[in-house]
């Protein structure tokens, strides 16, 4: 395994993390015996980071990392994410930063993870309606209380990210980044690198689509992807040729189209580690097999061409979801 510091931090983690979330909702019918031992799996293969949220599967999913490391807790990073409510059957209650609140979703999380301490705790999404230095000011007092050992944000704007780092360091920022969501490029990344932030990637694959195995837009009834604009009528097609390229450039490399898009998001920097999802053991190997694929400088520049920043058609989340994006 390769291992890589996140920022100026004292925290070493595996290069490649383990996103948890698809184990519990969004994608298909959880399998909690497979998800528990593709968890295990993933610790034997060196990986330390397991990344979850309260917010997924309405708290199950961090039972679910709870009970998976119960007797390997030495061995990994846990980070979780507070800040999105949700009501038990799912539906969206909003973005809360209070500093009440913080203290409370910090408690809640560590009873269902089982753990004495939050490795990395990220706010989820950024409460327009509350400071961030209030947000980021309690989430510090979790630090001093022992409860949390280091701080992250998710989908931050760079104003956002400077204001909170003035307040308490910022250990890690989370967003989506991939080979169709450039978005990070624009300025997210550099102010990152200045502040010393590590730079932790979600669906570095794509929600699946730059693996080449979504050849049809019919997904399930409580998949995310029915409702996400990039999987839906012309979007699609048009996508579809971005992966073609993709695939055509895999070949050549003798590897998965997944396998070459991780490459390719881990040449982007030491201090970026993606955290791909999976619930089944046979793609954390496969996703694994990309810390042994090397691109030059040629090779990056090929990729680039064949899919530039903006090249994936469609919004990546609904409307909704995406004022709650960049703050």
């Amino acid at each position: 395994m390769q291992y890589r510091r996140l920022g100026k931090s004292s925290l070493v983690v595996s290069a490649l993390g383990l996103g948890c979330m698809g184990m519990s909702q969004s994608y298909g019918t959880p399998d909690d015996q497979e998800s528990v031992a593709t968890i295990h799996h993933a610790i034997d293969r060196g990986i330390t980071m397991l990344d979850t949220a309260d917010m997924y599967g309405g708290g199950a999913n961090e039972e679910l990392v709870g009970q998976a490391v119960a007797k390997r807790r030495h061995e990994v990073v846990i980070a979780t994410k507070f800040g999105n409510m949700r009501m038990p059957d799912g539906r969206f209650l909003g973005v809360n930063g209070r500093p009440e609140y913080v203290q409370s979703a910090c408690e809640a999380s560590l009873q269902r993870l089982k753990i004495s301490t939050i490795d990395l705790f990220y706010l989820h999404r950024v409460d327009s309606g509350v400071p961030i230095e209030e947000t980021v000011g309690a989430m510090g007092r979790l630090i001093d209380q022992g409860k949390v050992r280091y701080l992250g944000l998710s989908e931050a704007g760079v104003a956002t990210i400077r204001k909170a780092h003035a307040t308490y360091p910022i250990t890690a920022l989370q967003s989506e980044y991939s080979l169709w969501t450039r978005d990070p490029e624009a300025g997210i990344l550099a102010a990152c690198r200045e502040l010393g932030i590590g730079f932790v990637p979600y669906s570095p694959l794509g929600r699946g689509f730059l693996t080449g195995q979504v050849k049809s837009a019919e997904f399930g009834p409580k998949d995310f992807r029915r409702m996400s604009p990039r999987f839906q009528g012309e979007n699609f097609q048009k996508n579809l040729q971005l992966v073609t390229r993709i695939e055509e450039i895999a070949q050549e490399k003798h590897c998965t189209p997944a396998q070459l898009a991780l490459a390719w998001v881990l040449a982007q920097g030491e201090d970026i580690v993606p955290i791909p999802g999976t619930k089944r053991r046979t793609y954390l190997d496969q996703n694994l097999g990309a810390l042994g694929i090397s691109l030059t400088p040629a090779e990056l520049g090929r990729i680039d061409d064949v899919a530039p920043r903006g090249a994936a058609v469609g919004a990546r989340y609904p409307e909704e979801y995406m004022s709650r994006l960049g703050i």
